[in-house]
């Protein structure tokens, strides 16, 4: 948007060309964290930077005892965020912003020959931290009055300059060092020496060990075929006695099976024929039975009917025998009632009599001789009571 300005996070946005109200000394504007409007021709936006900055320090310095020392450090530094400090910087270094490394090096440059002055070589090498804190601490008034903040201050090397001052310091340590090297290198040597007979004497007894279960392995396999050896003729005849045992269960089973296809083929069919002839004869036994019960009955229906044909003519007779007889009846109608049925009962009588010939003559089929050709000849008793 024309004429509306914006910093950058790690920047601040510097307004000049109209007087602010609240502060006369100020007479610039600062922005930071948001936009804002720069009215053209009556404004101006200029940027600072708020990003870290590193400055690298290179220094040849005496020491108390008098050796010279190049000493190389690095600062790690930028513009505070508050607004002093933005305003302090900006004063100084808005014009070239390339400045600010060149000036914070010159200042560390003093501090640091200043405390390395008052320090021994030995005190130096052993407390560089030390060394580092005092120098932070003696600068820290000078950076914050042209608005800057260091982060940090890295010694990264000393040199004696080629004296061998620092080499010579080193040299009883480096000495203890070698000396207790060689010492552990010799432990090392006799550990390993040990370790070596160890493993020589381990391996002599494995190879011992290993001798020993070959040998009884190689027994125990000895053995083992002997064993196999003997046991074959054995094993052979008791698989031959197992082969037997189980051909004649087989034998058994085909017996058992043959057994019971002949009962199946055989003696079933012939006890159902046997069964079925008894039943056959006994169906005709009763069929007999019923038809000579049949005909019984049917000879004494044909004996009924002969009599009942022959009755009307017994009657008659009876009646041409009675009409010429002198009967004197002494009781009146009594008399002649026991009359009538005394001639019933010799009725009755003539009639199981007539009956019983004619029933045997039914049971016999023998064929009568006749006379005529028509009437049958009557034995003597029965003409004798047709007659009477």
């Amino acid at each position: 948007m024309f004429g509306y300005r914006v910093p950058a996070p790690n920047e601040a946005l510097l307004i000049s060309g109209k007087k602010q109200r609240g502060d006369d000394a100020l007479q610039f504007k600062i922005v930071t964290g948001h936009g804002v409007f720069v009215i053209p021709i009556f404004s101006r936006a200029s940027r600072l930077t708020l990003a870290m900055q590193e400055a690298e320090v290179v220094e040849d310095c005496f020491t108390q005892q008098g050796l010279t020392l190049g000493v190389q450090a690095v600062i790690a530094f930028k513009v505070g965020d508050d607004h002093e400090s933005i305003a302090a910087a900006a004063r100084r270094f808005q014009g070239d912003q390339s400045q600010m490394p060149t000036l914070v090096g010159r200042i560390f440059s003093g501090h640091l020959r200043s405390i390395i002055g008052s320090m021994t070589v030995e005190a130096i090498i052993r407390e560089q931290q030390t060394l580092g804190e005092a120098i932070l601490d003696a600068s820290k008034a000078e950076m914050g009055k042209i608005g800057l903040a260091v982060d940090s201050l890295q010694i990264s090397s000393i040199d004696d300059k080629g004296a061998g001052y620092i080499a010579a310091l080193a040299a009883p340590h480096q000495a203890a060092v070698n000396q207790a090297a060689k010492i552990a290198q010799a432990a090392a040597d006799q550990a390993s020496a040990k370790a070596q007979q160890e493993s020589a004497r381990n391996q002599a007894e494995y190879s011992r060990q290993t001798a020993v279960a070959r040998a009884q392995f190689q027994a125990e396999i000895d053995q083992a075929e002997q064993k196999a050896s003997q046991a074959g003729p054995l094993a052979a005849a008791q698989a031959q006695q197992a082969v037997l045992a189980e051909q004649a269960l087989v034998a058994q089973r085909n017996a058992e099976l043959r057994e019971a296809q002949l009962i199946a083929e055989i003696v079933k069919p012939a006890e159902a024929e046997a069964a079925a002839t008894r039943t056959l004869a006994r169906a005709q036994a009763d069929a007999t039975k019923m038809s000579a019960e049949a005909a019984a009955a049917e000879g004494r229906i044909a004996l009924d009917q002969l009599v009942i044909k022959q009755l009307p003519e017994m009657l008659r007779a009876a009646a041409e025998g009675l009409q010429g007889a002198n009967l004197t009846v002494l009781d009146g109608a009594d008399g002649l009632s026991g009359v009538v049925a005394s001639l019933a009962g010799q009725g009755l009588a003539l009639l199981d009599s007539v009956r019983n010939g004619l029933a045997g003559q039914v049971a016999d089929p023998a064929p009568a001789s006749t006379t005529n050709g028509s009437t049958p000849d009557w034995t003597e008793p029965e003409q004798r009571a047709l007659t009477n």
